[in-house]
């Protein structure tokens, strides 16, 4: 059998000509801004730039997302990819606008969790996490909150026109449970809520409280959107997991968190809220767990706040 040794050094040298490693690869027509909130910390601030002139006189669209530095680039390239041809796939371009981190890694769990979290309503009630580690610091999604409206969106309006009515806020997980406590709390703040398995769980389900207020001040003359999207295995456990040693813990972590069933249960309550303005979809992608159903969200997702749906109702 051929040896491949010469082959791949031969190709190493190819990409590596002057001795240095080679650059990393990089997403053609972006953008990392870096910002700092009023309490000193450094963010990145990810943004994608569309091409031509805005869809309409009013300006760009706008999509927001929450972990910015595990997602922005699946984003970036499908809102790209799908707004080449407008007239086919219904998407128009968009300004696209990552919240990250200043780290390497797709996730800063100790940082998200604080900015993603609403404050509790009372002493703070937690499930024991799968590997028994603490729960890092929580409920700083209000101070978050006044980062991106009083920075971050004056900083991408300062650059590009922005359509003030189609503003889009997506968030997965912790992500999501931050889409639905801004629509509850701050609904003006953007037109279309998109919340990918969103940890309606935590601390007690304290967001139904501010649901509650949400509904009971709502009145009609809105024009908002929530998008409510869930993975069918993100409540028991997946093939995968069955065939894992811990099995039983994360079993209960599934079931104690009733994910599908929290999500199915708010669109329920929310859907009859079409006539103060209110439209509610849910979203299940059945053979999807808690990350891979991310890509297909996404999808979901720029389908609505960019485009029409690609098969009409009968």
């Amino acid at each position: 059998m051929r040896s491949s040794g010469p082959a791949v050094a031969a190709r190493r040298d190819r990409l590596d000509a002057a001795g240095n490693s080679p650059p990393p690869a990089a997403l053609p027509h972006t953008q990392v801004l870096a910002m700092r909130s009023r309490d000193g910390l450094e963010h990145r601030v990810f943004v994608a730039r569309p091409h031509g002139k805005p869809p309409s006189p009013a300006g760009w669209p706008l999509i927001v997302l929450t972990d910015a530095n595990a997602a922005f680039a699946t984003f970036a390239e499908v809102v790209a990819l799908r707004s080449r041809r407008t007239e086919v796939t219904g998407v128009v371009p968009a300004v696209v606008v990552g919240l990250g981190y200043p780290t390497d890694e797709p996730l800063d769990l100790v940082r998200r969790t604080f900015d993603y979290t609403p404050a509790p309503r009372g002493p703070l009630t937690m499930p024991p996490r799968p590997d028994d580690s603490a729960w890092p610091p929580v409920g700083g999604a209000d101070a978050f909150l006044d980062f991106v409206a009083g920075d971050v969106l004056p900083a991408i309006g300062r650059d590009f026109p922005l359509d003030p009515v189609r503003r889009t806020l997506f968030g997965h997980s912790f992500g999501g449970l931050f889409t639905l406590y801004t629509l509850f709390t701050r609904p003006g703040l953007f037109r279309t809520y998109v919340a990918a398995s969103p940890s309606i769980w935590f601390a007690d389900r304290v967001v139904l409280s501010h649901e509650r207020d949400f509904v009971a001040a709502l009145r009609p003359g809105n024009d908002l959107r929530l998008l409510i999207t869930m993975g069918g295995c993100e409540q028991e456990p997946t093939a995968v997991e069955i065939d894992g040693t811990d099995v039983e813990v994360r079993a209960a972590w599934k079931r104690r968190n009733r994910m599908v069933d929290n999500a199915r249960e708010m669109a329920a309550r929310l859907a009859p809220l079409a006539g103060c303005g209110l439209t509610v979809d849910y979203v299940e992608f059945r053979d999807e767990d808690h990350v891979s159903v991310v890509p297909a969200a996404i999808a979901r997702a720029v389908t609505l706040a960019l485009g029409r749906p690609l098969r009409s109702n009968p």
